[in-house]
């Protein structure tokens, strides 16, 4: 092989690899009751490129397609990404890919997204998560700093009062279940169907421009100390009894999503 088929063969690899990453907007469509809203997030795939590559990987393989908003924690985070509704309970989780570095560069404010991982695990991220719904970088829980930083990798560009509006659906548990009466999630023999949920019908890419995040003015994550910090004790969850790992992967709710619903 000459070394002028090698260079081609190179470039041609470092190409597919730049455009592996190159898709900062992503259009989901929500479809709740009989709603269907969309809102789009652009991403930093220049700055926090292991987790958009990631995060692309699972929109490109159609593996958000028809997955549920599971959890909603008012003034706090909307998270999605790994459970699908089958007609039965509890939620099914997606199959996921390995887990990716932690990339906690930008800070948690209002209308970012960024990923959910295991407690005590930075490294840990699959495929969940969360639109922080407030500025959450300071006060309970910290999340610059908590579990090493969430990593945010983009943020809501169109559509942030579309996802305020889930957040303000009745919740059963933490899940936001619209027209599903507390009596109905209160009775562990009712099942619900799938406009008792809010399913997320696809996630696709809108806009493949790699530098189309340069109009954004992110803030950055300046909380992140030299020494890596103690992680702090989990607050107590506005749910559920007891304490919870705000973001575990293997979210409690779903064991049986009535168990932590109060009248």
């Amino acid at each position: 092989m000459t070394l002028s088929t090698l260079s081609k063969i190179s470039i041609a690899a470092l190409t597919f690899a730049s455009l592996s990453v190159s898709a900062t907007i992503v259009e989901f469509t929500v479809s709740y009751g009989t709603s269907t809203e969309t809102f789009k997030v652009n991403l930093h795939d220049e700055t926090t490129p292991i987790t958009v590559t990631n995060f692309l990987k699972y929109v490109t393989d159609e593996d958000y397609n028809n997955t549920v908003v599971h959890r909603v924690e008012p003034g706090f985070v909307m998270q999605a990404g790994g459970f699908e509704f089958t007609g039965k309970l509890p939620l099914d989780a997606i199959p996921t890919d390995n887990a990716i570095k932690n990339e906690p560069i930008y800070s948690n404010v209002r209308g970012t997204i960024a990923m959910a991982k295991v407690s005590g695990n930075e490294n840990s991220a699959t495929s969940q998560w969360f639109i922080n719904l407030s500025d959450n970088s300071g006060g309970d829980p910290k999340l610059d700093i908590q579990n090493g930083g969430f990593t945010v990798f983009g943020e809501i560009v169109e559509g942030m009062d579309k996802v305020d509006a889930i957040a303000a659906l009745s919740l059963c548990g933490s899940t936001p279940m619209p027209n599903y009466t507390a009596e109905q999630c209160a009775d562990t023999s009712f099942v619900p169907g799938t406009e008792n949920f809010v399913t997320i019908v696809s996630a696709v890419v809108s806009d493949s421009t790699v530098n189309s995040a340069d109009s954004l003015t992110p803030v950055k994550n300046t909380s992140i100390p030299v020494t890596p910090p103690v992680t702090p004790t989990p607050p107590k969850s506005s749910s559920g009894g007891g304490s919870i790992a705000w973001f575990g992967l293997a979210f409690t709710a779903l064991v049986s999503i009535r168990r932590f619903f109060k009248k």
